[in-house]
């Protein structure tokens, strides 16, 4: 599948997601469900390919495995993992994904278009929207056709596979440095799993966390602080320390919000860290190019406390 100049860019609020479907009987007149994902976290789209069974897959959803130029890649059912009935096909494609450093392969009734979209343009889920879709909805785009729905992959993944993230506490005296510190995080995050698991690591380390659910709230919780800080003559230490942020977003993504950050003549000095499963070798200049003074793969969150806290001792000794 051919990259776009768009994964050159940084800080322009947009991303291209691949948008496909899953058939629940179209022909029928039955419903046919809309969904997307970041062109960034696809590697290709196939066939279906020959299948190799996994008898001791942990969940019914995945079909089995193939090889694709010598890798293992397991594929799965995504209209079984929601919970839905798909519609058997001649002509199923199959999504081939990359991000927290796994490859996963995801089975689809087809393949639509790519669109570029802002980040602006897509909408949180309410609750309601949620709960139809197992919880795996992190984005609703409204075209005036149909709806489609951006899916929260990495919950997916990490529910087929719990053991892939593991997570070991910090050492004693760094934890008591933080709490003694009291170095507060302002983390966002549009997935409810991810949020709450990045949050608990940095709690469990001794970090004062608030969480919000993007960017743009993110955004205006700075601005706000800076305008406390800025009217009662305080430090900005005295309300914030540091800033982990997820790339993907409803309303603005982490690459925007850390170039706001960093243009801003007063919430400048805030360390910025992005916490993505799209970090990677290819689109980590991304990060570089807005002014991130770290950045962090979700598949290595065993790193995240010691990069936050070194982000914030260095910044106390200068």
């Amino acid at each position: 599948m051919a990259k776009t100049n768009i994964l050159l860019e940084s800080g322009t609020n947009e991303l291209e997601i691949v948008e496909f479907y899953l058939d629940e009987g179209r022909e029928t007149g039955n419903y046919c469900g809309y969904y997307g994902i970041n062109v960034a976290k696809v590697l290709e789209i196939i066939q279906m390919p020959a299948l190799t069974e996994m008898p001791e897959a942990a969940h019914p959803a995945v079909m089995g495995a193939f090889s694709l130029r010598n890798e293992i890649i397991p594929l799965i059912d995504l209209a079984k993992w929601l919970k839905k009935d798909r519609m058997q096909s001649e002509e199923p494609k199959v999504i081939v994904t990359e991000f927290n450093q796994t490859k996963s392969a995801f089975l689809v009734s087809g393949v639509t278009r790519i669109h570029r979209i802002g980040w602006n343009k897509i909408e949180a889920p309410t609750g309601y929207v949620s709960s139809l879709t197992a919880n795996s909805i992190t984005g609703v785009i409204k075209f005036p056709t149909r709806i489609v729905f951006i899916l929260d992959m990495e919950k997916i993944c990490a529910e087929l596979n719990p053991d892939a993230l593991p997570v070991q506490e910090p050492a004693d005296d760094i934890k008591q440095e933080i709490i003694q510190k009291k170095i507060k995080v302002l983390v966002a995050d549009d997935s409810t799993m991810a949020r709450k698991m990045i949050s608990g690591i940095l709690e469990k380390a001794g970090f004062s966390v608030h969480a919000v659910e993007n960017g743009e709230i993110a955004w205006q919780y700075l601005q706000k602080i800076s305008h406390e800080a800025q009217k009662s003559s305080r430090p900005l230490e005295n309300f914030l320390d540091v800033v982990v942020s997820d790339i993907e977003m409803p309303a603005m993504d982490g690459h925007t919000l850390t170039k706001l950050i960093k243009e801003d003549t007063f919430l400048k000095t805030v360390p910025v860290v992005l916490c993505s499963s799209i970090i990677t070798e290819t689109l980590h200049h991304k990060g570089i190019a807005v002014g991130a003074d770290d950045q962090v793969s979700k598949a290595e969150l065993n790193d995240l406390v010691t990069k936050v806290y070194a982000l914030v001792n260095t910044k106390t000794q200068n």
